[in-house]
């Protein structure tokens, strides 16, 4: 940790930082018209006509001025607002009407970004936010933390720092200021590091307030601007000041819409080296009254739905004439990702390097489908993936196959290549995972994607492959993949659709009779299929023994005795898995009434659905079907005096179903559910009836079987 340079406490205005001064302006400044008058004098001119200039150079000084205010903005107006002007308003609030559950409220937010003239950095940041704690739980908001990026040869620094806490005692506004001693730098990798300080004094009811500059020399992401975050905000404001040489796609993304949506030409803002001149395109963002973005179960990375402004460099103008295209066509890119060292290059060396194994594990095999089964079995179990993600190779083709490691790319590439030699028409395909977030289509971001998998297209249908992990069957994609689109990159090309053609499928049976020793004893069988399957393999081999994991499964049923735990088919990638146990029912025989909850392996304990709104859609990444059979013989001495009621929630447009049915014939009880989720992705609007399932679903596995003592 190293204390953060250049942390001054001192009050700054924001002004939007460029040259706004004209040459009439400068010309009839009152510095100018004092000495033209004092050089008149000394000419010889008499003093009446000195007098007589001086009043038509003022008078004509207003008279342009005022035309000027006609004509467009050459001045700058006041940007954010002022540091430190807390009113007794604020501080006497202690609740946000529009979201009375929030511990917190940003009042008032402002960003700044322009490309510096003066220093080394290219882009800096200047921001401002005041902020009002509202209850205890939002006491550490008061812990700030600014991502700083960095690489091997340039890094970004934070300066400026100022920060105060605002409070009442004994009815007057109290300032605690920040010791700039307080200000601390955390490096967590070798790419990020974290700008911390804690704000003094801070308590619910206080006001937080702080300001920095941030200054970067990575230029080809204009810096994001987030108006919705963890808190909601009264107002947030954004500015950019973009020089006319530096061309970018600028889009807007989330639920909703900007209040403040300007733009104007700045003449001659922008003068690297004092001599060399550009305007600049002025843009004022703002929203108010935004909702809190709250997390929750089922959705991808968080950067895709908030409410935020994208600038993304196209194109770079020099001042010499020449220029430079960042953003291409699909076509461009294509074709030079197939002459790319680290990615079409190594295609073709790894079907070199392949072709041997290749040819001695197909010998004799004709049918193409099950020589890809053959061709992704070999490659998938001879390297071991070393957890780094990337569409580019890390080590190369050649490398990894002799180190038997490597990156994704160096592990899928080579999965390409390996099925190119063997005559089968292979391509890659890069992505970007769930908690990366989504892809641009509509033109390249390359620095989207952190993917590549290999996809097999026989005839019309196109079978994805990722060989990072034997746990993964033929045609099986991890949960991380399932993100909307994969670009192909070969000689079809173009977009397809990830789908999946696994699901996320339990079936549990559970069979309750009394034993010889009076004892009620289950019998519980529970076969995993598709990603639940999978999970389940992960969890039995990720750092732990077998027996490890046959403890913690035993450990996850409370109130119930489990023994004869048995599992089955986690050495095959090709079956499902299978587990057998019996459950001891601590349960007294000898009572007038038997409470029984018959949903009593892996219910659902709480909906992963809380929020009134979402805005976002609901992702499951796969389909699901759950099925629960449950049976109970009566004990003799006792009769069924109460079951549960039937129930039947069914989704709009056949999107999903919950059925649950309850039968008493004899001396069996016979209680059964399905429910099933037919689709990867749901908008917006279905979550009200997503929501309604899972919660009838929930209310219903809490309920019981009641039986009575025979008289």
């Amino acid at each position: 940790m190293a204390t953060v340079p250049d942390t001054a406490l001192t009050e700054t205005h924001h002004k939007l930082p460029t040259l706004l001064v004209s040459p009439l302006e400068f010309l009839f400044s009152g510095e100018v018209t004092i000495i033209v008058l004092i050089l008149l004098l000394f000419a010889g001119i008499g003093q009446k006509s000195v007098i007589q200039y001086g009043y038509n150079l003022v008078r004509m000084k207003y008279i342009v001025l005022l035309l000027a205010l006609h004509t467009g903005p050459l001045l700058a107006q006041e940007a954010g607002f002022e540091f430190g002007k807390t009113t007794y308003a604020d501080l006497e609030m202690m609740r946000y009407d529009n979201d009375t559950s929030a511990a917190a409220v940003v009042l008032n937010e402002f960003g700044l970004t322009y490309k510096d003239n003066e220093s080394p950095y290219p882009l800096v940041l200047e921001y401002h936010v005041k902020i009002k704690i509202l209850k205890q739980s939002g006491v550490e908001r008061g812990t700030i933390e600014i991502p700083v990026r960095r690489s091997k040869s340039d890094k970004e620094e934070v300066m400026d720092v100022r920060a105060s806490t605002f409070g009442l005692v004994d009815n007057r506004i109290v300032e605690s200021k920040l010791d700039r001693k307080a200000v601390f730098l955390d490096d967590q990798s070798d790419y990020w590091s974290l700008v911390k300080f804690a704000m003094p004094d801070v308590k619910a009811g206080s006001i937080i307030e702080y300001s920095y500059k941030l200054k970067s020399p990575f230029m080809f992401n204009w810096r994001t601007w987030e108006f919705q975050g963890e808190l909601p905000k009264i107002k947030s404001e954004f500015w950019a000041r973009i020089p006319a040489n530096y061309v970018y796609n600028i889009t807007l993304r989330g639920p909703f819409q900007l209040q403040l949506n300007e733009s104007q030409v700045l003449k001659d803002c922008y003068t690297p080296l004092g001599s060399l001149r550009a305007d600049c395109a002025g843009m004022k963002y703002g929203m108010k009254n935004i909702p809190a973005f709250h997390e929750e179960k089922y959705m991808t990375a968080k950067s895709n739905f908030l409410s935020a402004i994208y600038f993304e460099l196209a194109e770079l103008k020099r001042f010499d004439g020449t220029s430079e295209r960042y953003t291409e066509d699909w076509k461009d890119v294509d074709k030079k990702l197939k002459s790319d060292e680290q990615f079409g290059v190594q295609i073709r060396k790894a079907a070199g390097v392949w072709e041997k194994p290749v040819r001695a594990a197909t010998t004799g095999i004709t049918d193409p489908m099950e020589k890809a089964r053959k061709n992704y079995d070999l490659v998938r179990d001879y390297f071991l993936w070393n957890e780094t993600f990337g569409h580019f190779t890390q080590l190369g083709a050649r490398k990894a196959y002799e180190e038997r490691k490597g990156n994704i790319a160096d592990i899928n590439l080579s999965l390409v290549g390996a099925l190119q030699s063997a005559g089968l028409p292979a391509e890659a395909a890069m992505l970007s995972t769930r908690a990366n977030g989504i892809i641009t289509t509509v033109h390249p971001v390359m620095s989207e994607f952190n993917y590549v998998i290999a996809a097999l297209k026989m005839g019309t249908d196109v079978t994805l492959l990722d060989a990072t992990s034997r746990l993964n069957p033929f045609g099986f994609l991890p949960e991380r993949c399932l993100n909307g689109k994969a670009r192909l990159v070969g000689n079809q090309g173009g977009w397809i659709d990830i789908k999946v053609k696994d699901r996320d499928k339990k079936i549990t049976t559970i069979d309750l009779a009394q034993d010889e020793a009076g004892k009620l004893i289950g019998k519980v069988t529970i076969v995993h299929h598709g990603y639940d399957a999978w999970e389940m393999r992960q969890d039995a081999t990720s750092g732990t023994t077998l027996n490890d994991f046959k403890k913690k499964r035993m450990e996850a049923w409370n109130n119930t005795e489990v023994t004869r735990y048995d599992i089955h088919g986690l050495d095959s990638v090709e079956v499902p898995v299978k587990e057998h146990f019996t459950l001891n029912l601590p349960l007294d025989l000898s009572a007038s009434l038997i409470y029984l909850s018959p949903f009593m392996i892996d219910r659902i304990g709480k909906t992963p659905f809380s929020l009134k709104e979402r805005n976002y859609p609901v992702d499951f990444g796969a389909p699901l079907d759950e099925a629960f059979v449950f049976t109970l013989e009566v004990p003799a001495s006792y009769r069924v005096d109460e079951l549960p009621e039937n129930a039947a929630v069914v989704l709009p447009s056949g999107g999903g179903r919950f059925l649950f049915s309850a039968t008493h014939y004899g001396n069996k009880v016979t209680l059964s559910s399905t429910f099933t989720i037919v689709k990867s992705v749901y908008t917006p609007g279905e979550y009200p009836a997503l929501r309604e399932i899972f919660s009838r679903m929930i209310s219903l596995q809490q309920s019981q079987i009641v039986l009575k003592k025979n008289p």
